[in-house]
């Protein structure tokens, strides 16, 4: 029978709205504060959901120890204390906007890619606070 196994990392981290293609009055009228430079910063909290079998022997879904490197690896070390627009290719300007969808999506491809066979990922979700997340649960 499968089984979920959630966990929440944590981090502090800044970003900016910015359309370099848009003048500074569309930039401002589309994304308000948001758009001031050099930018805000949240308490990101991602949440992250794997799904498989429970293992006979540990009755785990997957050793936590694991998916705990696998998210400091490749979620917090690579996003913790950074500008988002200038620390991650991604989201470098001129790219992507660095928003909670955009960066649910990249977590979840980053996360996907290193969990154990057997185990799978349902859903990553990106909180910028208690009034605003995303939700990604795979690829479009």
């Amino acid at each position: 029978m499968p089984c979920s196994l959630t966990r929440v990392v944590a981090f502090h981290a800044t970003h900016r709205y910015d359309v370099p293609s848009w003048s500074a009055e569309e930039n401002r009228a589309r994304f308000g504060w948001t758009n001031d430079a050099p930018g805000h910063g949240h308490l990101y909290r991602i949440t992250v959901t794997v799904v498989g079998p429970l293992d006979p022997t540990t009755a785990m879904v997957m050793d936590l120890a694991v998916l705990d490197a696998i998210l400091a690896a490749e979620v917090v070390t690579p996003l913790a204390g950074r500008h988002l627009n200038a620390a991650v290719p991604e989201f470098v300007v001129g790219s992507a906007l660095p928003t909670c969808e955009a960066i649910a999506v990249w977590c979840f491809g980053r996360v996907r890619a290193r969990l154990p066979e057997g185990v799978s990922l349902e859903r990553v979700r990106v909180a910028e606070d208690e009034t605003l997340w995303a939700d990604c649960t795979g690829p479009a």
